[in-house]
């Protein structure tokens, strides 16, 4: 069962997911940005976890461009998480979607992030992780959308940043390597 509220017909639309860390890097959060813009412009949804740092970049980028984005929540739709997202979140209720398999008043624990992003990778045709860790939720997703035989993209990053671990590991193994969304 999703929740579901704003523009439902977003589920009908191809849809590609831009993921990284909480706490990207200025080069991520113009890289996430910048690739949901284009998308955007393209006429692609960009859906991504609403949470902190390039989440937040990909829906703002999509947003400014005048395209779609979806958030799914790894709460219930009435918990905004982070709470600075707020007015975020209120925008995307109306010009996007928000999506969430957790009944209302769910709160914000952290086992619901990698459960959540099961539905992230479902519902997109491809996977780009722009920052991660070695162990983040990106690589997860990552490994979530393989399973279900969905491309995986990766933005590669600097070898002397703990960030771009899972991006530089994930084309190492195999992913496409990004620069541009076209």
């Amino acid at each position: 069962l999703l929740f579901l509220r704003g523009r439902m017909e977003l589920l009908n639309t191809v849809m590609v997911a831009l993921l990284g860390s909480r706490r990207a890097s200025p080069y991520g959060l113009a890289a996430s940005e910048k690739l949901a813009r284009d998308l955007a412009v393209a006429g692609v949804t960009v859906i991504s976890g609403m949470a902190k740092g390039v989440d937040t970049a990909a829906h703002q980028g999509a947003l400014a461009a005048g395209g779609a984005t979806v958030a799914v929540f790894g709460c219930g739709l009435d918990i905004i998480y982070p709470a600075e997202n707020r007015k975020l979140a209120e925008r995307l209720a109306v010009e996007g979607l928000l999506i969430s398999e957790f009944p209302l008043g769910t709160p914000a624990h952290p086992q619901n992030f990698p459960i959540r992003n099961r539905i992230v990778s479902g519902l997109s045709a491809g996977v780009v992780v722009v920052e991660g860790m070695q162990y983040s939720g990106s690589l997860i997703t990552a490994r979530l959308a393989l399973d279900q035989n969905k491309e995986v993209f990766a933005v590669p990053g600097n070898i002397t940043n703990q960030l771009s671990f899972g991006p530089n590991l994930l084309i190492k193994q195999g992913a496409q390597l990004v620069q541009a969304a076209s």
